[in-house]
């Protein structure tokens, strides 16, 4: 079922902030084991396919764009990064479609050439930092150079909120650390650089409460409903959601742990939106967040 918001438009509107590749790149090779772990979490098998029959999956529930992310934990997990090269050929390929993020290793002593070349050379529109899969602290001074770099590319960022499925239920998480997923870290670093945009992906669980105060205090952080299914999604989020931080939320799945269709037929069942909130929540603050 598509919501009667979304069926009144022309062509497809709504806008995924958090889609991933479903491809051999990053479900088997970015992700390796850690991945595996966290598609037994979702009830996911790891299967591949293309982007053609992505897209034709989104317009069918009319969602007409994605952003598309980056991803390089390879430091900290010894996975290979799905290239920034390879994201811009995909966007490339699609582009009325996808808007690319890129991904960027912190711990990497190239990490501010890296994204000085994504934005001037690859013309990519932001950044993904997963940082329980990359193992940092944002808010340690030891990458405030390469946050006052991409506050001057003038591009946004998007940070992992909450806890992670990555490892999850494997001896030690496979030695992946939750509390880089605490949203707080993130607002030391909003409140040091106000210039930059940065959406907090996903209801921050355990941290919704911080979360939604962060966005309520800091301007320039924002954040989405991605990777839970709305059923799930604790209730005084979707309050806020819907009343005082409607200017500030965003639609996303974490496609393709979660698909589309699945999390708009729960958006339906399991909220009471008016239209207006309904549009804001999935195109229009998107839209103004991505400058597009």
């Amino acid at each position: 079922m598509v919501l009667d918001v979304l069926s009144e438009e022309d062509e497809p509107r709504a806008i995924d902030t958090h889609a991933h590749q479903p491809t051999s790149e990053f479900l088997e090779d970015a992700g390796g084991e850690i991945m595996r772990d966290a598609a037994k979490k979702f009830g996911t098998d790891l299967e591949t396919w293309d982007y053609e029959a992505m897209i034709e999956e989104y317009h069918e529930v009319s969602v007409g764009r994605a952003i598309l992310l980056g991803w390089d934990a390879e430091t900290n997990t010894g996975n290979p990064p799905v290239p920034n090269d390879y994201v811009a050929e995909v966007r490339d390929a699609h582009p009325d479609f996808f808007v690319a993020f890129g991904g960027v290793d912190p711990l990497k002593d190239t990490a501010i050439e890296e994204a000085e070349r994504c934005i001037e050379d690859l013309d990519l529109s932001g950044f993904k930092f997963q940082q329980i899969a990359q193992g940092f602290d944002p808010s340690d001074p030891e990458h405030e150079a390469l946050f006052s770099t991409i506050e001057e590319l003038g591009v946004p960022v998007v940070f992992h909120g909450g806890s992670s499925t990555l490892g999850a239920g494997a001896p030690g998480g496979r030695g992946l650390q939750l509390k880089y997923g605490d949203p707080m870290l993130v607002d030391d670093l909003a409140a040091r650089h106000p210039d930059l945009d940065i959406l907090l992906a996903h209801p921050a669980f355990p941290w919704e409460k911080e979360q939604l105060a962060i966005c309520q205090q800091k301007g320039n952080v924002y954040m989405d409903l991605s990777g839970w299914l709305p059923k799930y999604i604790d209730e005084q989020v979707l309050q806020y959601a819907g009343s005082i931080l409607k200017d500030k939320v965003m639609f996303g799945t974490d496609y393709p742990m979660i698909h589309p269709d699945r999390w708009l037929q729960q958006f339906e069942t399991h909220t009471d939106y008016s239209k207006e909130v309904q549009r804001k929540l999935l195109w229009e603050n998107a839209e103004a967040f991505l400058g597009l």
